[in-house]
């Protein structure tokens, strides 16, 4: 039990009390967003807004550069998305819906694009020094690629995060953010709930229509 608690506190010993706040203040507005997400709630934005604006500066400060950028995109999509859900082009609220070959294309480039962004944001840190860092850049692909079909309010969006939530989880404990690894944990068993609520949604949409 020792040897557990000591894995997961020990990357803490170093850091300032601050700090360990601030994520600690991230991971409950992060948690907070996709519940709200679940629910098909615009304050998903805001507290999402909160949560990554916080976790810029987080990672930023652990040198996870990978995820300091994704956050950056993550705070620059929820305003995109907060609009996105707000108005339709016919000016009615944005309905839940599958995604298109359209759609999947355009995530595909999303996620290609990162990956190519990633590598190269590592290369110029000199940082593709560890196992994790590799990884970094697939789950940042797939991350980002699901925040604009969530934006779009694309049910498959939620498949994506259940695949890299998964990933996430032991990446986390590894690269010594210990709350946050806890947060994915969270966030794996929302997103498996919340892709079971919007599928009960859109179901029921389709039938009345």
């Amino acid at each position: 039990m020792s040897q557990i608690s000591d894995f997961f506190l020990e990357p803490y010993r170093t850091a300032s009390a601050f700090n360990i706040i601030l994520e600690i203040i991230a991971v409950t507005f992060g948690i907070a967003s996709v519940m709200y997400a679940k629910k098909e709630n615009i304050l998903v934005f805001p507290t999402g807004i909160i949560s990554t604006a916080i976790f810029v500066y987080v990672c930023f400060i652990f040198e996870l550069y990978g995820d300091f950028t994704i956050n950056i995109y993550y705070t620059l999509m929820s305003v995109y998305g907060w609009y996105m859900w707000s108005h339709s082009s016919q000016g009615d609220i944005l309905e839940i819906t599958k995604a298109t070959s359209k759609d999947w294309l355009k995530t595909g480039m999303i996620f290609l694009v990162t990956i190519i962004f990633i590598v190269a944001v590592y290369l110029y840190f000199n940082r593709f020094d560890r196992t994790t860092d590799y990884i970094d850049t697939i789950t940042t692909g797939i991350f980002f690629a699901a925040m604009w079909l969530m934006a779009n309010k694309k049910i498959e969006h939620w498949l994506l995060w259940i695949v890299a939530n998964f990933i996430s989880v032991p990446l986390y404990f590894v690269k010594g953010l210990g709350f946050t690894a806890i947060q994915f944990i969270i966030f794996l068993i929302l997103a498996v709930q919340g892709y079971n609520e919007w599928k009960k949604s859109l179901n029921k949409k389709q039938q009345t229509a």
